[in-house]
């Protein structure tokens, strides 16, 4: 070689090698390191010109006596061992002032004769790789600061035997792990992770750089030494050096256990509710917020008689009686824009047998967490049997009562002249009898005249006799005649409030089953109070009693058919249930409204408006 090189390569050559070099060279020679040649590239690392060159290296350079270098020459000069330098800092001074630089080098001897005469230096400026490095580990530093107190779970795996180099509390616990599996590899940490398929993905990332997402993954951990499952989101993404090498490995995570947990939860009790629809007699039923039909039992097929996909495009407007469309319509819609629960008997058209079939619908809306309707849940029950049935009873009732008044009026004649023949022989005691027998038949009577209106009401029967008349006239001859009947104080506010179109016996009967039902139900007090004003353009009757009160979710029952109002320890009142009923047909009828307005324990007060006239 060292003959190839005399006679192929001339000095000029090497000359021209040495100085174009991409490196820093240099040569120092004798115990003082003089600069006996040095290339443009360490001149330039030096910020120096090639008039240092025979000057020794501390002369030229007086800036480097007290760091390390001083104290490497002289190791290699005297022992003649090379020495590597990585990434060592050098603060070298340009115009004056020092800066600070960063060099790999290999300083090695200079031998002549096998003497070291000189030591060679050869120098990289890696200043900027190791500003970047820096960079990035501040980064990295400020990085897991926020992780700590971050509410995610976040760690780093470092190379592909994936060792835990950051773990932040949140990851620790989802782990059930202590701080001493920092260090240690994912594996031998958490154990449990074998045959799971998280490692293998983890190191295919070290090959592929690609990164991995995940929702909802299924993994088993050991948490306070038992093994659980929990699922979680999370994302698995390289982290990669100044070079752009994958050197670890991110992994920010969520647990979304408690979520899919409930979520498998509702599915099951999805199956488990439409099982149990499945199994109910009704047609179930679900909707949307714009009431598209989501869901819906075997039932509505059959009796719809379609087939399952025809459903979502059915018309269910042309199904329904036109009797009962515009009712349907205003409830519904009444129901919707309040978010209450909707009930109503209405009409379909039974295909199968031609003709239409009575049936009870009712909906729950499901309201999301802004309290808007997301959801119908609903159930039409076939009530078509009840509602023969009961058109029958009706009948019936109608029919029995007509046939007993005739009896009645006969019984009560025959008490009447008996009582004031019994008074005429002064036989006092008996004719008090009488009486007695004469007051029963008139409640008799009253109740039969009850069952009457209800037969006609529930017929669509019952005609009302319209004309106008004095308001507050009719109600101060009506508490007069009930006031003779009862030892009870009626005490009553009235004005006058003008005249109004209505059937004037009809809505005495209002007026006299307010007053009787105030006195029935105040068996603690002895006083009511009765009321005749004028509000907008109605005139308003009430009646405020300081009786037994009832709650709050029974004050609209009370004007239903055969409902019952009962006392302390459930002790029922006596009657059928149904003068308020009639009382509603009747005012709603006339165009009035009527309701009440009670406190348990402390009285009611019944109310109802009608429309003035002039």
């Amino acid at each position: 070689m060292k003959k190839f090189l005399e006679t192929n390569i001339s000095l000029e050559l090497l000359t021209s090698l040495f100085s174009q070099a991409p490196v820093g060279l240099a040569i120092l020679m004798g115990e003082t390191h003089i600069i006996a040649n040095a290339n443009t590239q360490v001149l330039e690392y030096w910020g120096k010109g090639d008039h240092v060159i025979g000057m020794p290296v501390l002369e030229a350079l007086p800036e480097i006596a007290d760091q390390e270098f001083p104290a490497f020459l002289k190791e290699v000069f005297e022992t003649g061992k090379t020495i590597k330098g990585n990434k060592v800092k050098a603060l070298l001074e340009k115009d004056g002032v020092l800066i600070t630089y960063y060099f790999d080098f290999i300083y090695a001897a200079v031998r002549a004769d096998q003497e070291i005469v000189g030591v060679s230096v050869v120098a990289i400026n890696v200043t900027d790789q190791v500003l970047s490095e820096q960079k990035l580990q501040e980064n990295e530093l400020r990085f897991k600061g926020l992780t700590e107190i971050s509410d995610y779970s976040t760690a780093i795996y470092r190379g592909e035997d994936l060792v835990i180099e950051f773990a932040n509390d949140q990851m620790l616990k989802s782990w059930g792990k202590s701080r001493s599996v920092i260090g240690q590899t994912l594996e031998k940490a958490i154990p449990e992770l074998q045959g799971q398929p998280f490692i293998q993905i983890l190191q295919d990332i070290f090959r592929t750089g690609e990164p991995y997402f995940a929702k909802e993954d299924k993994v088993d951990l050991v948490v306070d030494g038992e093994l659980q499952t929990f699922y979680y989101s999370f994302s698995y993404r390289p982290i990669r050096d100044v070079n752009g090498e994958i050197y670890a490995i991110l992994n920010v995570a969520v647990n979304v256990t408690e979520l899919v947990n409930e979520r498998l939860k509702a599915q099951n009790s999805a199956k488990e509710y439409r099982a149990l629809a499945e199994a109910m007699p009704q047609i179930v039923w679900t909707t949307d917020k714009d009431n598209q039909i989501q869901y819906f039992n075997e039932n509505m097929l059959k009796f719809l008689n379609v087939a399952k996909n025809d459903i979502t495009n059915f018309d269910f407007s042309k199904i329904i009686h036109p009797d009962d469309f515009a009712t349907l319509k205003r409830v519904w819609n009444k129901s919707a824009l309040d978010k209450v629960f909707f009930e109503l008997e209405f009409r379909f058209y039974d295909a199968v047998n031609d003709r239409y079939m009575w049936f009870l619908n009712r909906a729950t809306p499901v309201l999301d967490d802004d309290g808007n309707i997301k959801q119908w849940i609903g159930t039409s029950t076939n009530i078509d049997e009840f509602k023969t049935l009961a058109a029958q009873k009706d009948t019936f009732l109608g029919i029995a009562s007509h046939e007993l008044k005739t009896p009645l009026t006969s019984l009560k004649l025959y008490a009447q002249v008996l009582e004031r023949m019994l008074r005429k022989t002064g036989d006092e005691k008996n004719a008090k009898f009488a009486k007695k027998m004469d007051v029963q038949i008139i409640k008799l009577t009253s109740l039969i005249g009850d069952l009457l209106d209800v037969t006609k009401i529930n017929a669509g029967k019952i005609y009302l006799n319209e004309v106008s008349f004095d308001f507050e006239k009719l109600v101060l001859e009506t508490v007069e005649e009930q006031q003779m009947s009862t030892v009870f104080e009626i005490e009553i506010h009235s004005q006058k409030v003008g005249m109004v179109f209505a059937d004037r016996d009809r809505v005495s009967q209002v007026i006299t089953n307010f007053i009787s039902n105030a006195i029935k139900y105040s068996p603690n007090t002895d006083k009511i109070i009765v009321r005749v004003e004028r509000v907008e353009e109605n005139v308003q009757f009430s009646v405020q009693d300081f009786g037994i009160g009832m709650p709050e979710d029974k004050k609209d029952k009370v004007f239903e058919q055969y409902y019952r109002v009962s006392g302390d320890e459930q002790t029922t009142f006596p009657g059928l249930g149904l003068g308020l009923f009639i009382s509603s047909q009747i005012v709603e009828r006339s165009h009035g409204k009527i309701w009440v307005n009670s406190i348990l324990g402390k009285g009611s007060t019944f109310c109802f408006t009608l429309p003035a006239v002039e």
